[in-house]
């Protein structure tokens, strides 16, 4: 089967495109052409795929051109942002949309017309799960994921500030948004963070294995459960987060629930430092709620077959070596 997956919008290293979807399509023994904004992120596409390079958030005439090229000889076309349902081009293939944002019931219906349509409900949100991490620390938070307004990155560098004197450094890993750059730039200068920009998702989750927290600080404008919170969970953090985190946080008893902020969350990191049997056990709670429901491995067979049966083409019997061994 030949897979066109494409996105104006998210990072082409996207954790649930590119190192969940498209690695599953690659080990199951699928072709993937992959149209992303690759120059835009600075990223050279892995061999295995055939990289379309689009701008990033491309209006409908540009990101229809790149969609004509993704799709020559393809038999599936799945996209990851509603807006490039508007720009499809004439002569497609079946057209996958993967429901990444709060839709309501109508618009789904209405696309569900046109395509098939996918949701966290068909393809839950996963993480890959380490079999055994370390136990949380208790002198660095995370937070792992894009940095702008929206997703509290003024909330995150004042809580670096309130924490700093209790002995607790903040380790930020993700791509910054061009107004959040400075801030966060300044912030590391003084010492009050560590701002390591992207890092590949493997090396990302290793990263934050062993500290005290991981945090999820997004405002009303963001919605939908944040995946970090799965990331954290497989890598046996804690969790502070506020009211987007808050049904996985409930349902896995694995942390905070707190408002967007400083002083909120100040609080609920100091009760962890301060009882370490406590973050322990939160910590052992997510891992094992992640474990049960969020391994992607155990999720892949089925996301490939369902994408084999939206194609109309003969299903090949999966392999799927690379995320197993990547989830150490």
């Amino acid at each position: 089967m030949r897979v066109c997956v494409a996105t104006v919008v998210h990072h082409p290293e996207d954790a649930r495109i590119m190192h969940r979807q498209i690695r599953a399509l690659l080990d199951a023994g699928h072709e993937v052409t992959y149209v992303a904004p690759f120059t835009y992120h600075n990223v050279t596409p892995t061999p295995r795929l055939t990289a379309v390079d689009v701008a990033r958030e491309a209006g409908p005439g540009r990101a229809r051109s790149a969609l004509r090229r993704g799709v020559r000889g393809a038999d599936l076309l799945l996209v990851h942002d509603a807006r490039l349902l508007r720009a499809l081009p004439y002569r497609r293939p079946p057209v996958v949309w993967d429901v990444r944002e709060d839709v309501s019931e109508a618009r789904l219906a209405r696309a569900a017309r046109r395509c098939h349509v996918i949701t966290p409900d068909v393809v839950p949100e996963a993480t890959l799960v380490a079999p055994e991490p370390p136990p949380p620390g208790e002198t660095r938070v995370v937070h792992i994921g894009r940095l702008s307004a929206a997703r509290g990155v003024n909330e995150l560098i004042g809580l670096a500030r309130r924490l700093a004197p209790h002995g607790i450094r903040m380790d930020l890993i993700g791509q910054a948004d061009p107004a959040a750059r400075p801030l966060l730039r300044d912030a590391q200068r003084v010492g009050l963070l560590d701002w390591f920009g992207h890092v590949p998702l493997r090396h990302a989750l290793r990263m934050a294995e062993g500290a005290l927290a991981g945090l999820s600080l997004a405002g009303p404008a963001v919605t939908g459960p944040p995946t970090k919170i799965l990331d954290y969970l497989g890598r046996g953090l804690p969790v502070v987060t506020t009211s987007q985190g808050a049904g996985v946080v409930e349902r896995a008893g694995c942390g905070f629930v707190v408002p967007l902020d400083v002083d909120a969350a100040l609080d609920a990191v100091l009760d962890l430092k301060e009882s370490p049997e406590l973050r322990r056990s939160l910590a052992a709670r997510g891992h094992a709620h992640a474990r049960a429901h969020h391994h992607w491995p155990d999720h892949a067979p089925a996301f490939v077959a369902r994408m084999e049966g939206c194609a109309g083409v003969p299903a090949r019997a999966p392999s799927f070596a690379v995320q197993s061994r990547s989830a150490g």
